[in-house]
């Protein structure tokens, strides 16, 4: 059994991810500031279990709650710390508390047009915080890692499918230069004091738990409200959308590839490697709910790329990574979902 550390692990993906390690007979640490950025009580049932459940919803503060939830998760394959990445006694205090043989860096602050708005703070979490991890990792001799970079660092690439190869010297977006920084700061590290990384591009990634703040969830409340939707350009955006399921067989991929070999830097894609517009994605979500979209048709929004499209290759061969969930069926699993958590 292997113990991983996985930040961000109360978020979408870390949820799902947690509970795949689990399964696999696994121990798992997650660590998530629960920060503001979206409702806490979202990720609360991201990881709580029914035998939580009651004890944690009858408590109306949000730092009660999270002391109860990490006490009732507590076992031999699970602990939750309510840490932020930027706390350096709090990563000091756990590292030491724990023989951990790999981390899988997922927590950030999230979104493009945030990032435009608040450029100070996400630096601060998505570089400083992920420096501070590298040096706790360097102290106590944890070599091996999987960090989660994104699409974004591709920029208005015209050049399609997007390969690692390409030139990422462009980001468009504050978030996107973060996602390079930690690139960069995970081969530095690598070079220096030999830290096994793989940096894994996502490529928008959706399905069920996906954040209230993301297009796809965002757009399901909203046409199941009849309410508008936001609707920037003409609708003819493109996006290469990544399936949870998907997604978390390429993490799990990475880590068996840094565990299992030596002197390891790499970026890979992880994407499903079919482009889908805007005006596809409404139409599907509109299908799935039984109910038409009510459009606020807006300008194109700065920052935003007009398509993201990932060449899959490397990621099928290095890894193993075999995306087998189409756009569809994703929708369709999300959509059942998002009907069983309305109330």
């Amino acid at each position: 059994m292997a113990t991983y550390l996985v930040t961000g692990g109360a978020g979408f993906i870390g949820s799902h991810l947690g509970e795949s390690l689990m399964a696999g007979g696994h121990r798992v640490i997650a660590l998530d500031s629960f920060s503001d950025s979206y409702d806490y009580r979202v990720k609360i049932r991201n990881v709580q279990q029914d035998t939580c459940r009651e004890n944690v919803a009858a408590l109306s503060d949000k730092e009660s709650a999270l002391a109860e939830l990490s006490r009732s998760l507590d076992s031999a394959q699970y602990r939750l710390e309510t840490v932020d990445i930027r706390d350096a006694h709090a990563l000091e205090r756990i590292f030491q508390s724990e023989r951990i043989d790999a981390v899988v860096h997922l927590a950030a602050l999230p979104g493009v047009r945030a990032s435009i708005e608040q450029p100070l703070l996400f630096e601060d979490v998505n570089v400083r915080g992920t420096l501070l991890l590298l040096e706790t990792m360097k102290k106590y001799g944890v070599r091996k890692w999987v960090c989660a970079s994104s699409s974004s660092v591709y920029g208005n690439n015209t050049k399609v499918p997007f390969s690692e190869s390409d030139s990422v010297d462009s980001p468009i977006s504050l978030y996107a230069a973060t996602k390079k920084s930690n690139e960069l700061m995970g081969y530095t590290y690598h070079h220096l004091y030999g830290i096994d990384s793989i940096m894994l591009r996502f490529f928008t990634v959706y399905g069920e738990r996906q954040r209230p703040d993301l297009a796809i969830h965002k757009f399901a409340r909203l046409i199941d409200q009849g309410k508008e939707i936001p609707f920037y350009g003409d609708g003819s955006t493109k996006r290469d959308y990544t399936y949870i399921g998907d997604i978390v067989s390429g993490i799990r991929g990475a880590l068996s590839y840094v565990e299992n070999n030596e002197s390891v830097y790499e970026v890979v894609n992880l994407g499903n490697s079919r482009m889908v517009s805007l005006n596809e994605m409404v139409a599907c979500l509109e299908n799935e709910l039984g109910k038409k979209a009510v459009l606020n048709r807006l300008p194109a929004q700065p920052g935003d790329m007009t398509m993201t499209f990932a060449d899959i290759s490397k990621a099928k061969r290095l890894i193993g990574y075999e995306p087998r969930t189409r756009f569809e069926e994703g929708i369709r699993n999300f959509a059942r979902w998002y009907g069983g958590n309305l109330s």
